[in-house]
């Protein structure tokens, strides 16, 4: 019961039956038609198949087998599938490799070169599961909610963990999407007012002549329409954390106000003369440059010098080296689980793009990027296409710009040059080049395909290409 299940889908008798006792490895599950195939990959969760493509009722022909082939991917774009034929070998190899086959082992099939191609679809299927399990699990990060392998990022964090326990004004800042209001959570929930309300507003995003009394508040007959008293967001927050995003907007009249409760700790309604006393932790952020606002008059130096007793600076998406990849697996690992969509990961041209693109709008537009391919992606891997990005024809040049430091892009362009080396060595001889590259010829297929790499034509040639 400990075996690895390996579903053969064969209609002659006799060779499923050398098949069962020729993989003592594995536990063989047989099926002879596509209903049954199905049937079995739902029953028995094979680890992987082994396909023939003559399969009733089209026995002499390889229809039934290539639909049978989309019918398995279908059910689970993990699960390799070895097809084996012994008609038309190239055009069907070809076929079965461009619908997402592991590999293609012609008849009158080698038991022991099968013993190894299966052997070694198991590794990869172990190997996916495993890629898919870790990124759907949270990278080591000192906050919750905030993943990050970039060094820059991890001693942010850590500080945001120091400044947690001690009430001073803390000010974010850093680029729209790049997760200033996670931190002000952050700051919250790992600080002794934890259990007390995390209250968060954005000045942006409220009329001037309703941010006063949404801010501190305001008493019956206020203004018109002021028909009862209505405590303000700082009341609300009383024994928590204020969250002001956005403060580089905050009108001039308020900036006064909010000076007054960081030197007084008190505040007053909109319309009332008592003071009233609030024990608030005031974090701010914004994406303004505030001492350029200061020095224009737009912004309250000395404000400005209370709010920044400690700052922290937020790098934007596209200086986190890696991040963008991190990140964009976790959200298409979660996503994918939301939808129901069984996708194995991003195509080279997906991850070539999200490292090229500049992101402008951080975190945020990866994530609605992200979404939105999830749900139009039409294949087991996401494209470029699907995250609406162009992917890279060829990386920058320039001696000294930043993609010469890329290493995705780098790698990209080294399997690249290394695979036109390797056929130019084999002149042109897919079988020979695929020895030397060390892969099997469907997988250098699937990279002739992702690279856009031709092969030569009237060099030398494989026997099954010239036939």
């Amino acid at each position: 019961m400990s075996k690895p299940k390996l579903l053969v889908v064969e209609d002659d008798e006799g060779l499923a039956m050398q098949y069962k006792w020729g993989f003592p490895d594995w536990r063989v599950v047989l099926a002879t038609d596509r209903a049954e195939a199905e049937a079995a990959a739902r029953r028995e969760k094979p680890a992987v198949v082994l396909l023939d493509l003559g399969l009733p009722p089209d026995p002499e022909g390889v229809s039934e087998g290539f639909a049978t082939l989309e019918a398995l991917r279908q059910l689970n774009p993990l699960l390799p599938v070895v097809v084996s034929s012994g008609q038309d070998q190239r055009a069907n190899m070809l076929r079965a490799v461009a619908l997402g086959a592991y590999d293609f082992c012609p008849k009158p099939a080698d038991l022991g070169m099968l013993r190894i191609v299966l052997d070694r679809a198991l590794r990869l299927r172990e190997l996916e599961e495993e890629n898919q399990r870790l990124a759907a699990v949270p990278r080591a990060s000192p906050i919750q909610g905030i993943l990050t392998a970039d060094e820059r990022m991890l001693a942010l964090c850590r500080q945001i963990e120091r400044l947690a326990s001690v009430a001073v004004p803390v000010l974010l800042l850093g680029e729209s999407g790049t997760g200033k209001e996670a931190l002000a959570r952050a700051l919250h929930e790992l600080g002794p007012r934890a259990e007390k309300p995390f209250v968060a507003i954005n000045a942006a995003a409220i009329p001037e002549t309703l941010l006063e009394s949404e801010l501190f508040g305001h008493e019956k007959g206020a203004f018109t329409g002021a028909i009862r008293q209505v405590i303000g967001k700082f009341e609300q927050a009383n024994g928590g954390t204020l969250f002001l995003d956005e403060i580089g907007d905050l009108p001039l009249a308020l900036q006064a106000k909010l000076l007054r409760f960081l030197e007084e700790r008190t505040i007053e309604r909109l319309g009332g003369r008592t003071p009233i006393s609030v024990d608030v932790r005031l974090v701010s952020a914004t994406n303004q440059p505030l001492e350029q606002l200061a020095a224009e008059g737009r912004f309250r130096s000395d404000l400005l010098y209370r709010l920044n007793a400690v700052t922290v600076r937020i790098p934007p998406l596209r200086d986190r080296g890696q991040d963008v990849l991190v990140l964009a697996r976790a959200f298409l690992a979660r996503d994918a689980r939301e939808f129901g969509r069984r996708l194995r990961g991003f195509d080279p041209s997906a991850e070539a793009a999200l490292l090229a693109h500049p992101w402008p709008g951080n975190v945020r537009e990866l994530q609605n990027r992200v979404r939105r391919a999830v749900l139009m992606s039409e294949g087991p891997l996401v494209s470029a296409a699907d995250l609406e990005l162009e992917a890279p024809a060829e990386a920058p040049t320039e001696e000294f710009g930043e993609a010469a430091f890329d290493l995705r892009l780098a790698r990209l362009r080294a399997e690249r040059e290394t695979i036109q080396k390797a056929l130019a060595h084999a002149h042109g001889s897919l079988t020979q080049a695929a020895r030397l590259l060390r892969i099997s010829r469907p997988t250098l297929y699937s990279l002739l395909e992702t690279h856009g790499i031709a092969v030569p034509r009237g060099e030398a040639q494989d026997p099954v290409d010239a036939a």
